[in-house]
């Protein structure tokens, strides 16, 4: 069992951060890096190894704004737990699913941590494939989740018999059909108005920038859930009406560009696509459709603008450096 934190053990506030007074579509959440985010909330120093997870401002963030104080937050595929771990934070029970001992030993080391800081909610962490969560050892949670929380989880690469180590770019993304039958399992337990919401990491696939975003919104659509919003959550700083890239950000992107080689693009900011519970006996018709992204609430760019960092032609937060 991991021991080491990242910081001192941090006091749980007793009131509940309350949500925005409107909702954005971009959402401020890169004021600190991600390291100062699991210092000041003193997670265990494991927890940086998990590479996929949501950062925890994202994930305070999306929790106070899409669920109400004593709710259940689910992760069906919680990595190290930052998402059970904001959740006790903002007052919400937590139940969390992993097929990994090692994310299992880090996750449950983290609620510990957090409820001897004072966090008066339940967690688990359960050692389960989410499809567990259609058999009758979930049946205690139908219809009581109030927010599904997870990311897309990409398996780690591994060199096949043809010697390649990632499909290529016009195969189906095996995270993809997984997630899908992920979001099914999770129908069922939704309450009423609950929000299913999925944060997505840009990746590129030989040298082609996937379209990530589209093929999510198809899956929630094969699960049935309703799209609501697209948003984008920053994970660098805004200073004024500009991102403002940290130093640490540019030596690690240019530490991995060929020596002459220009520019350097950067992603600053995940992918959050928003989705309804499903509700068919007061849908029209054409809502049951296959959905775009274009019927989603679109970003919506501050009337200054924000400069040449954020910029709605498909790259919503990347900067070039030459």
């Amino acid at each position: 069992m991991p021991e080491h934190t990242l910081g001192p053990t941090p006091r749980i506030p007793s009131v509940t951060p309350q949500p925005p007074a409107a909702a954005w579509s971009v959402w401020p959440t890169g004021e600190h890096d991600e390291t100062t985010q699991l210092h000041t909330h003193g997670y265990l120093r494991a927890t940086t190894t998990d590479a996929e997870r949501i950062p925890p401002a994202v994930a305070a963030y999306t929790i106070s704004s899409y669920s109400r104080s004593a709710d259940t937050v689910l992760d069906p595929d919680c990595g190290a737990g930052t998402v059970l771990v904001e959740a006790l934070r903002a007052g919400r029970h937590a139940v969390g699913l992993t097929t990994s001992d090692r994310w299992w030993s880090i996750a449950r080391a983290n609620l510990t941590t957090t409820k001897r800081a004072g966090a008066w909610p339940d967690a688990s962490v359960l050692d389960a494939h989410p499809c567990m969560l259609t058999t009758a050892r979930a049946a205690g949670l139908t219809g009581r989740i109030g927010l599904v929380l997870t990311t897309l989880r990409h398996p780690q690469p591994n060199s096949d018999h043809h010697g390649r180590t990632e499909p290529h770019p016009h195969e189906t993304d095996p995270a993809l059909p997984r997630l899908a039958q992920t979001l099914t399992a999770c129908v069922p337990l939704l309450r009423p108005g609950a929000h299913v919401i999925i944060t997505i990491r840009r990746r590129r696939r030989h040298g082609v920038l996937q379209d990530l975003p589209s093929a999510v919104l198809a899956a929630g659509h094969t699960a049935g859930l309703i799209p609501l919003h697209r948003c984008i959550a920053l994970t660098a700083p805004l200073r004024g009406t500009r991102l403002a890239l940290r130093a640490v950000t540019w030596r690690q992107a240019r530490a991995h560009v060929p020596a002459g080689s220009v520019p350097v693009s950067l992603v600053t900011h995940h992918d959050v696509l928003i989705f309804g519970a499903p509700d068919l006996t007061e849908q029209p018709d054409a809502a049951r459709d296959t959905p775009t992204l274009a019927r989603l609430t679109p970003i919506r760019w501050p009337a200054q603008g924000i400069g040449e960092d954020i910029r709605p032609n498909g790259r919503h937060s990347t900067r070039h450096a030459a």
